[in-house]
């Protein structure tokens, strides 16, 4: 993989930032999210890792659930989902 191969984004005025690759055919990104509630829209599903902090999720129409370091939540294609973090968060992307 090379460093052009590489995507930067930001969203929410900086307030989540990932990096995505792909790898073996497969795009991912990983990222930080600052303390706040944010809403992502989906177009694939996809596959939460958290990395480091911990993140609450609730999946449209679903409620808050916590997600703490080293735990998965996946969230179904052409939909959504809503996020809040206390302090800053890790995350590991997988599109599926």
């Amino acid at each position: 993989m090379s460093a052009s191969s590489l995507k930067h984004n930001a969203y929410f005025d900086g307030q989540v930032q990932s990096i995505g690759f792909e790898r073996h055919g497969r795009r991912a990104s990983v990222g930080v999210i600052a303390p706040g509630e944010y809403h992502f829209g989906t177009e694939a599903p996809e596959r939460m890792t958290i990395l480091s902090g911990e993140l609450a999720a609730k999946p449209e129409g679903g409620s808050w659930s916590p997600y703490p370091a080293g735990t998965v939540f996946e969230v179904a294609g052409k939909s959504g989902f809503d996020v809040r973090a206390d302090r800053a968060c890790a995350y590991l992307c997988e599109f599926l």
